[in-house]
């Protein structure tokens, strides 16, 4: 892995990471769901806009066209809803622990479901990342976790999760960017009719929220769904995938700096035992490499 493929994973991290802190900004402000609705509707427009003018066709494979219906409902929609919405009562870094345990989950689910074979290694990662998660969890229940929003935010790694078994293989094609605008159209198409029926649609305009809201869109919405691809076709997913054990210290780290939300022993020792369960996990689906004397014998 070059310099340039850990810059870039180390900026997707980051970036995806501090979509919990820009997001927790916009719900003290607006209503969540209509907030969620306008940043995939401004993001969907830039998306598609910037994917017509690389030149990207609206004719999408048919398993592009699953992906972009499936992921626009179960990441867009129930995922990230959940999620703001769980972020008026839950603190950002709860949001962003819960949704980094998303690898631990999908090769969970893949191994029960699909029946996916685990080594040794990647079964200690599982019960190590799911036991930092209760440790946190644990050191917080006695502060006031709210156990609702602990819910929804389990809910929408949950469809999450779903998605990504589903979608297994479906990024192929091209259209990548068209993929991602269209499938954030798909969120705010699904999500609007929620809010309108659900919300008292009140929004407190401030610099913070104006901030916020852009940043949202812009960054963790197109800009790190961007460099994750790039990153993908430069180093493949499995190797790509390894970073993600960077998101549970990267969102406590911002919300804390952001937000001022406490960070206790328990958090330190929590992020570090569910890092060490993702990076176990991810490493143990890399192909091993073989030596450059050995090949061509």
């Amino acid at each position: 892995m070059d310099l340039r493929s850990i810059f870039m994973g180390f900026a997707f991290a980051l970036m995806w990471s501090s979509a919990f802190t820009s997001a927790r900004m916009i719900v003290l402000d607006a209503p969540p769901l209509f907030a969620l609705c306008a940043r995939f509707l401004l993001s969907g427009v830039i998306g598609v806009g910037i994917a017509l003018m690389l030149g990207q066709s609206w004719r999408l494979t048919r398993g592009q066209w699953r992906a972009t219906i499936i992921f626009g409902l179960c990441q867009n929609a129930l995922y990230l809803g959940f999620n703001f919405v769980a972020m008026q009562w839950v603190e950002a870094s709860v949001a962003a622990i819960i949704a980094s345990t998303l690898p631990l989950m999908v090769a969970a689910a893949g191994f029960i479901v699909l029946g996916d074979r685990l080594r040794p290694v990647a079964v200690m990662g599982l019960v190590a990342g799911f036991g930092g998660v209760i440790i946190i969890m644990g050191a917080r229940w006695g502060g006031g976790l709210d156990p609702y929003g602990l819910a929804l935010c389990v809910a929408g790694a949950l469809a999450l999760t779903v998605a990504t078994l589903a979608l297994r293989g479906a990024s192929s094609g091209g259209n990548l960017m068209m993929v991602v605008g269209l499938q954030m159209l798909v969120g705010a198409a699904i999500l609007i009719g929620p809010s309108l029926a659900l919300e008292e649609i009140t929004v407190n305009w401030s610099l913070r929220l104006v901030l916020a809201f852009l940043y949202t869109a812009l960054i963790p919405g197109l800009a790190a769904t961007w460099v994750w691809f790039l990153l993908v076709q430069r180093i493949g997913a499995v190797r790509g995938a390894t970073f993600h054990f960077l998101n549970p210290f990267f969102g406590v780290a911002i919300a804390a700096l952001f937000l001022g939300e406490r960070l206790g022993l328990g958090d330190l020792i929590g992020v570090l035992v569910i890092m060490a369960g993702i990076l176990a996990v991810q490493l143990s689906k890399a192909p091993a490499v073989i030596p450059p004397q050995a090949k061509g014998q």
